[in-house]
């Protein structure tokens, strides 16, 4: 970044130069935006009061007028049931050959949050297993499975076998809190069974993965990298025991490495690579970023399967897609007022859980002005932190080691029960709520996990309302 743009970014943190550079100038950023009270209205200027099961899928109140066509569009695009080609419309053929849905919204079921399957064989109807094995592959990301890639498609075209089944089993691990109260922890263990394209190495390494609500993604995306490098704290300066890291990771656009702050592990560094990405990866479909069939080396009927264009999905498809998916709307707080709900802001905050789950951002520049200069509460600070072994994948993804992942926003969990008939928590969906969530922390949440596990249980429960309230 040159001079001039980190200025300028850093104007818009609200941020020094002598504080990026480090003298001391007075609060940090972390300080400065901890500082900041809680609002209701948790997305600023783009955030809808809703209470409903389309709690996630209202453009962004304060969008101009010229994007509400192009916003309508790219619902229609997250929404559409791609099919194989060739087909009688040809703009939406091209599935597969392997894939893991026909469409975004098959994961991401009312722009929401997907679930692991029951114990036993998938398919996986909203979550995915990502597969590689030791080393590092093209521009230093996982390196891909001989025959698989890196990720397990369940399904395939007419003529073309998906790679493999996923299976899921669950061992109750019981735990007890501080004060005597039982309580019992779901760990999944993950096997790939019927595959097609020769056995998988020993080494294999599978992470799953659920598919996360899209809810204000274009405010995070507008953060500026200068906000996101103050936060990090990889050598642990201040002795907290929150060591915060950058991801850095491959930008298929720019051709060249840049932050990661999308996916798990932050492992995209945009919207639109994390489009793109999902596109070939979830649904079959080429883009001008990822214009190879998702085909290994070992899957003939798949490399000669007919497709639907060079890309199968175009550049103007791709924009109105990334538009949608940046201005989907933020649910307000509900219940913000509530004696247990403020009390449990203050646990939240007494236990360490802001470390992580930073509640305030602020937005800088961003293409879309709706979005841009925002003050808002996604209760992330979008860097990856060590989560300990309970939690750990085992799998690298660029500089992210098996056992980090990217805090993941809180806002709109207290609503996925509503939108998506569910509560299950964390990256693989283990978690049957709050509290379950809560109590898988380990590494440099360890602390603030073992604060909630011996708190009272009047401060369990005000934390869990509060969480519920987001």
């Amino acid at each position: 970044m040159g001079a001039k743009s980190l200025s300028l970014a850093l104007v818009l943190t609200g941020m020094s130069l002598a504080a990026f550079a480090g003298e001391a100038v007075g609060p940090s950023l972390r300080e400065q935006l901890l500082a900041i009270p809680l609002s209701k209205a948790l997305g600023g200027d783009t955030t809808r009061p809703l209470v409903a099961r389309n709690a996630f899928s209202f453009q962004v109140p304060n969008a101009p007028r010229r994007h509400q066509r192009p916003f309508s569009f790219g619902n229609r695009l997250f929404n559409t049931n791609w099919v194989e080609a060739p087909a009688s419309v040809k703009s939406f053929d091209g599935l597969g050959p392997v894939f893991n849905r026909v469409s975004c919204s098959g994961c991401h079921i009312k722009d929401g949050r997907g679930s692991p399957p029951p114990a036993g064989k998938g398919p996986m109807d909203s979550m995915l297993l990502r597969v590689s094995i030791p080393g590092e592959g093209p521009h230093g990301g996982p390196k891909p499975v001989p025959g698989y890639g890196d990720q397990l498609s369940e399904r395939g075209i007419a003529g073309v076998a998906p790679e493999g089944l996923a299976e899921v089993s669950y061992e109750e691990v019981p735990g007890r809190y501080g004060d005597g109260e039982t309580y019992s922890l779901r760990k999944p263990q993950y096997r790939i069974t019927e595959t097609k394209y020769g056995p998988l190495p020993a080494d294999v390494m599978i992470s799953p993965r659920v598919a996360p609500q899209v809810i204000g993604l274009g405010l995070l995306e507008a953060v500026p990298e200068a906000a996101l490098r103050a936060l990090t704290d990889p050598d642990d300066r201040d002795g907290d025991g929150i060591s915060g890291r950058i991801n850095k990771v491959w930008d298929s656009a720019q051709q060249a490495k840049m932050i990661g702050r999308f996916g798990w592990k932050a492992g995209q560094p945009d919207l639109l690579n994390q489009n793109a990405s999902a596109a070939i990866g979830d649904i079959g479909l080429t883009t001008s970023l990822h214009r190879i069939e998702n085909c290994s080396e070992a899957q003939t009927s798949c490399r000669s399967a007919i497709t639907g264009g060079e890309p199968e999905m175009d550049d103007g498809f791709l924009e109105k897609l990334t538009l949608y998916t940046a201005s989907l709307s933020v649910p307000a707080q509900r219940n913000a007022d509530a004696p247990e709900v403020k009390r449990g802001g203050e646990v939240f905050r007494a236990l360490g859980c802001a470390s992580c789950h930073m509640p305030t951002l602020r937005a800088g520049h961003h293409a879309r002005p709706e979005l841009a200069g925002q003050t808002f509460h996604p209760f992330t600070d979008l860097l990856l932190h060590d989560m300990g072994p309970g939690l750990a994948d085992n799998r690298p993804e660029f500089e992210a080691s098996g056992s980090e992942w990217r805090t993941p926003p809180l806002w709109s969990l207290g609503l996925v029960p509503m939108v998506n008939g569910h509560d299950n928590l964390l990256h693989d969906g283990r978690a049957r709520g709050f509290a379950e969530a809560i109590l898988w922390h380990g590494g440099e949440a360890e602390a603030a996990k073992e604060a909630f596990r011996n708190a009272p249980k009047d401060e369990r429960e005000a934390l869990i309302a509060f969480l519920k309230s987001l």
